[in-house]
């Protein structure tokens, strides 16, 4: 048995070998495919950096500002500096008249974690007025937040506010779909607080050339179109927000003015000032053509007497005869 067990051995070990050869040959093949991907998906992405800016006084102007999402806190509990700096770029923008509104969007997976409205909370306690604020709550991925700026907030025109690497990536997305977007890069936090974050957005480009190019992938959900800067259609609940942006004003009809029923009494009264005046009227037509009609008579009668003298001195004689 021994022995059998060695010719055995002794067989199979080249194959093994052989086939391990193979084997590392084709992950060295994977390795290097991958490592082709994502260098071409980093130069692709990047090239959009010519439509970002890092000082606010070269920002071109658009009407709105589209804040991308993230969350005040880390897991840990401290805080996030993403967040804080797209906050402060936000409210830089808006302060220098670079834009009129800003729409936040993010994240709204639970009741507990809502990216727009811890969004909307930091934006008005910096000083920017509720009614300049705009939620999108379906931003649950880039590529989400970009479309629904346009198909339902109906923007072709805005400016992108995130860190520099992610609004390259954002402005590549907007621009595959005819968006004309710009960016302004909010302030980077430091190295070793973004190193999980830089990794991350590695693999976040490919697979945004995948989602693109391959699965061809839309937004989440769509919904009704929301006009910006169009009439509120609800009123804040506080002045920094709450769980809900809003509660909804019922419509209000507005109805033409109706004049009011007249009183049987009235109408009577107005009946009989009317025929009053009809008569007064009447009365004065009548009295101004009476003088007129006894003048022409007296006229009349004066004429056939100048042209009679005959019949005068005949009606004399009679009397003078004895």
């Amino acid at each position: 048995m021994t022995l059998c067990h060695l010719l055995l051995q002794t067989r199979t070990a080249p194959r093994m070998k052989k086939f391990a050869k193979i084997l590392l040959a084709c992950f060295c093949l994977l390795l290097a495919s991958a490592a082709m991907l994502l260098g071409y998906s980093e130069w692709t992405v990047s090239d959009a950096r010519h439509y970002t800016y890092d000082d606010v006084d070269a920002v071109p102007y658009n009407r709105v500002a589209l804040v991308l999402g993230t969350s005040k806190y880390l897991i840990g509990g401290s805080p996030n500096h993403y967040f804080k700096y797209r906050i402060k770029a936000a409210a830089e923008l808006y302060n220098n008249g670079k834009v009129d509104y800003i729409l936040v969007s993010g994240d709204n997976a639970t009741v507990q974690y809502n990216e727009p409205r811890q969004m909307r909370r930091a934006l008005i306690q910096a000083g920017i007025p509720a009614k300049a604020i705009y939620s999108d709550y379906a931003g649950f991925r880039t590529l989400d937040s970009i479309v629904r700026a346009k198909e339902v907030f109906g923007q072709a025109h805005f400016t992108v506010v995130s860190q520099a690497f992610h609004n390259e990536r954002a402005i590549f997305i907007a621009r595959h779909f005819g968006i004309e977007a710009v960016g302004f890069n909010a302030k980077d936090p430091s190295a070793y607080q973004g190193i999980k974050t830089r990794i991350r957005e590695v693999f976040a480009r490919l697979m945004g050339l995948l989602d693109l190019y391959v699965l061809d992938k839309g937004p989440k959900f769509l919904g009704e179109p929301i006009v910006i800067g169009g009439p509120t259609p609800c009123q804040a609940l506080s002045t920094i927000g709450a769980s809900q942006p809003c509660l909804p004003i019922p419509p209000v009809t507005h109805k033409p003015p109706v004049a009011p029923a007249a009183s049987p009494a009235t109408a009577t009264s107005a009946a009989t000032t009317t025929d009053a005046a009809l008569t007064a009227s009447s009365a004065m037509s009548t009295s101004a053509a009476t003088p007129s009609k006894e003048a022409d008579t007296a006229k009349a009668a004066s004429a056939a007497l100048s042209t009679s003298p005959a019949v005068a001195a005949s009606g004399a004689a009679p009397a003078s005869t004895p």
